[in-house]
């Protein structure tokens, strides 16, 4: 693929449409493994980098059941707030380690098992968190347009004949600097609020 304006930007819109599971997309009866799979497959086939890249598997399915990553399942059917705690799991693992993810995600379970008011219901909270992906999205869409200018200017400057090659190199350099930024601020906030030293624990 050429590097260019069209495709660039073709790249940037696919990159920032919305390919979450909607709560919508869920429905209200139960569902066995091989649909909730299916389920995963179609509505984030977009996320896919490579076509024959699974999106969810029973094996994965079954290592988040056994390590408690939600509550157990009763007669082979998952309700919609442990398909939903997948979806999050899913996007969790995009950067975080099944330990973090776990460290995460047990003062949730903890409360559905207590049934404490310490978190709204988990409908709840992934709505809130999808509408806030979705300004994250808008964001990143003109943050994007802006850092490309800055490169554009700064790589100008950089000896090399190859303008486009050197805005590219520059563009994933720093893309991937800002991600890896992200990712420790996440495992930071992890370390020091949510381990067993954490103040939100005590």
């Amino acid at each position: 693929m050429e590097y260019n304006e069209e495709n660039l930007g073709a790249i940037l819109s696919n990159v920032t449409e919305f390919n979450d599971i909607k709560l919508s997309d869920i429905p209200d009866i139960d569902l066995y493994m091989d649909q909730v799979t299916t389920l995963f497959d179609m509505k984030l086939e977009s996320l896919k980098r490579d076509k024959n890249d699974k999106i969810m598997t029973k094996t994965m399915v079954n290592n988040y059941a056994k390590g408690k990553f939600f509550p157990t399942v009763k007669g082979k059917k998952y309700n919609k707030e442990q398909i939903i705690l997948l979806e999050i799991i899913y996007n969790l693992k995009q950067s975080l380690s099944l330990l973090d993810i776990e460290t995460v995600l047990t003062p949730i379970i903890e409360s559905i098992h207590k049934e404490e008011n310490k978190f709204p219901p988990v409908e709840e909270l992934y709505g809130t968190f999808l509408s806030i992906k979705e300004i994250q999205l808008k964001d990143f869409y003109e943050e994007f347009n802006k850092l490309r200018d800055i490169i554009k200017e700064k790589s100008e400057k950089l000896q090399g004949e190859d303008e486009q090659l050197k805005e590219l190199v520059l563009l994933i350099f720093t893309l991937i600097s800002k991600a890896n930024m992200e990712k420790r601020m996440a495992e930071k906030l992890i370390d020091n609020f949510l381990k067993d030293n954490g103040t939100l624990l005590k």
